[in-house]
């Protein structure tokens, strides 16, 4: 496997692209943090609230409990506290829910501010890295045999620009049918060249 070309100046353009894309993905993951923390202090409200109507639901229930005791009169006393009570945990639990809800939008937002440029990364950046390193490899592995590189010069044939060929020689295909070993060395380097590895 070959990570990065012989050539200095491709592989160097290759390292720094590489520390980009880190970078990148490092700045974008910390603004999703941030995003994410930002977005959870909205629940503060919510945990305020909710504390707060579950002591007043608490007391009033205590209250409630309390003057229930008192003979006579003590049920018909005790009712409004009971109602002010459950009226107090209904807030409580609003608090809750709105907690919740902040809790799920901090996630969904994180989650899209990281989606494009991760999405970037992996479907853009990756998969012309991974060919390249494929390509790089396979190009290594064959330039070491005579008949890799007749393959090698085969490929330069097929892909590489007709003004780049001919600049080589103007018959290059006629001599590397005749199988002019000269004309598949050029061509082989001509290819490896291109994918940045010395001929």
């Amino acid at each position: 496997m070959k990570l990065y070309a012989d050539r200095p100046g491709m592989a160097a353009r290759q390292f720094v692209t590489d520390v980009i894309v880190v970078a990148w993905v490092y700045v974008w993951i910390r603004l999703a943090k941030a995003l994410y923390d930002l977005v959870e202090k909205l629940a503060v409200p919510g945990q305020k609230l909710q504390g707060a109507g579950k002591g007043i639901a608490d007391n009033l229930d205590d209250v409630s409990r309390n003057i229930g005791d008192v003979p006579i009169a003590g049920k018909r006393l005790a009712a409004p506290f009971g109602q002010a009570a459950a009226a107090a945990q209904a807030l409580s639990d609003a608090g809750k829910e709105q907690q919740s809800v902040v809790h799920q939008m901090s996630w969904i937002l994180a989650a899209l501010a990281l989606a494009v440029p991760l999405g970037i990364v992996l479907f853009v950046w990756l998969p012309l890295r991974v060919r390249w390193i494929r390509r790089a490899g396979a190009a290594k592995s064959l330039r070491a045999v005579g008949a890799g590189r007749d393959l090698l010069a085969l490929r330069a044939l097929a892909t590489q620009p007709l003004s780049t060929l001919t600049r080589l020689d103007p018959q290059i295909a006629a001599a590397w049918r005749r199988g002019d070993p000269e004309a598949v060395d050029a061509l082989a380097g001509l290819q490896l060249r291109a994918l940045g590895l010395r001929g």
